[in-house]
């Protein structure tokens, strides 16, 4: 008959040889691929054997190392800890594992667990800084301030509103400035009237246009109604000197006619 006087922790049915042995092997193959998969007492005996190493493995000094070595018994995951698990979990004060329970192995009905190092899920992680970032805005109710307090508080908002009330002082510009800025007017304004001179010639050169084709206009008409008045008098001048003629040819006419007779 076993008796379990003063033995708080789980013997997993080995002797102490054996026990060690397999938890250090359990621990190296959990720093090297930072998650396996085994029975739920294994799971949590070596939680308590692995994580004092990793806590260990932060001081990355040679008395340290020889420690670790002297559990694991193995370079590789002693390098493997003390390069890049001690830094990736360097500012988390201790819970560097965690077990997932899987279910029921087939067989003989082992409950079966995943133990892994908690850095190294991405997963959860990123669904960790999700809830972190909504906070609430809740204000937690603390201690009510003193009679003293709020008088102290009352006082220095009276002192600070006099300095906030105070008319702020204008700083006067040097008049050197304005004159300055004098010459600078009087070309913008010298330039503005040069710019109206020009509209008001625009202005007028599009009135006098319409006036003179008017005037071409009246002049085209006078001389349209100059030209059959001049036709009308040519006409008149021309019957008279025809008539003359007409006249001379019939006296020529019976001048001969008298001769042969």
């Amino acid at each position: 008959m076993r008796h379990r006087n003063r033995k708080s922790f789980n013997h997993l049915g080995r002797t102490s040889a054996h026990r060690k042995a397999m938890l250090s092997n359990m621990a190296s193959s959990l720093i090297k691929n930072k998650r396996i998969n085994t029975t739920v007492a294994k799971a949590k005996a070596l939680r308590e054997y692995v994580e004092p190493l990793i806590t260990k493995a932060k001081n990355d000094t040679t008395h340290s190392r020889r420690v670790v070595f002297s559990y694991l018994q193995d370079k590789v995951a002693v390098t493997e800890l003390f390069r890049e698990i001690s830094v990736k979990v360097g500012d988390r004060p201790g819970g560097y594992t965690r077990i997932i329970k899987l279910g029921n192995r087939l067989g003989d009905n082992a409950d079966m667990a995943m133990i892994e190092l908690v850095d190294y899920n991405e997963n959860l992680l990123g669904e960790k800084t999700a809830k972190k970032a909504k906070t609430s805005r809740r204000r937690r109710g603390g201690k009510k301030k003193t009679t003293a307090e709020a008088a102290t508080v009352k006082e220095e908002v009276a002192a600070k509103k006099p300095e906030a009330e105070k008319p702020v002082e204008v700083a006067e510009e040097p008049k050197e400035e304005v004159k300055a800025e004098k010459p600078e007017a009087k070309a913008e304004e010298s330039k503005a009237e040069v710019k109206a001179e020009k509209s008001e010639e625009k202005a007028e050169e599009t009135l006098e246009q319409p006036k003179a084709e008017i005037k071409e206009e009246k002049k085209e008409q006078e001389t349209k109604a100059e030209e059959p008045a001049t036709k009308a008098e040519a006409k008149k001048q021309v019957k008279p000197v025809q008539e003359k003629e007409n006249k001379n040819e019939d006296t020529e006419e019976g001048k001969k006619t008298e001769e042969k007779k």
